[in-house]
């Protein structure tokens, strides 16, 4: 079980954000708040706005409307290589990871003054010392997830955005992922998760928030949301 960080500075926050896909509204006033040294997890079902989230922290998707501000500068509509090198990683949901290129070749690609060196990136992750001279293809999902969370450390971010990160893994490595959010904890590295393996997310996150059709429909600790049976059935169909 996890607690709340009381107390704690918000290094991340939305505030209003509407997101639109063309004509097709897809954030209707998002706000939250990721805690500094904590992990702040956002859960909803397929559909729900997860990803939209992310794309538009990251840039990628920039907001119509609303405020997002990263250590107390607004970043809204800010270009994705300027976000990044503000200190904001992303474990992008599906991996994207390059299929012909070796992870030594990508982990060299995703080098930064002042983030974590090759060096250090292997000795965390040793299966990606092992397989440094292989290409991205032949690496097993778990293994293209240690790839993806290695590259992402490499630009010495101090907020994580994690998407989907378990997404199509075996136990053992959904084991390993939650391993190294506790460690992210201890380091005192900020993360958003974005999940749909709720007992994770109530195993893991110090806060907690729920949408649904693009709108935050819950937002507490954890223990809130475990005696919360009926929100649980209808936003997230556990």
């Amino acid at each position: 079980m996890t607690t709340g960080l009381a107390g704690a500075a918000s290094i991340l926050t939305l505030a209003g954000v509407h997101t639109y896909y063309g004509d097709s509204h897809i954030l209707q006033g998002v706000t939250l708040s990721v805690q500094s040294g904590g992990i702040t997890c956002l859960l909803g079902r397929n559909g729900a706005g997860k990803t939209t989230t992310v794309r538009t922290v990251m840039g990628f998707t920039p907001p119509r409307a609303g405020r997002i501000t990263f250590e107390g500068r607004e970043i809204s509509g800010t270009p994705p290589h300027r976000i990044a090198r503000a200190g904001i990683g992303l474990v992008p949901q599906g991996r994207g990871i390059f299929p012909t290129l070796t992870v030594r070749q990508q982990l060299l690609l995703g080098q930064r003054a002042g983030g974590w060196p090759v060096a250090r990136i292997y000795e965390r992750f040793p299966i990606l010392a092992a397989r440094g001279g292989q290409p991205g293809a032949v690496l097993s999902g778990g293994e293209q997830q240690m790839l993806a969370i290695g590259r992402a450390l490499l630009l010495g971010p101090r907020l994580l955005i994690m998407d989907e990160p378990t997404e199509g893994l075996a136990p053992l490595f959904v084991a390993r992922v939650r391993e190294i959010l506790d460690e992210f904890r201890q380091r005192g590295l900020a993360v958003l998760l974005v999940e749909q393996n709720l007992g994770l997310a109530l195993a893991v996150a110090d806060q907690i928030y729920v949408l649904n059709k693009g709108r935050v429909v819950f937002e507490g600790p954890p223990d809130r949301l475990r005696v919360e049976a009926r929100l649980r059935e209808h936003y997230l169909g556990v």
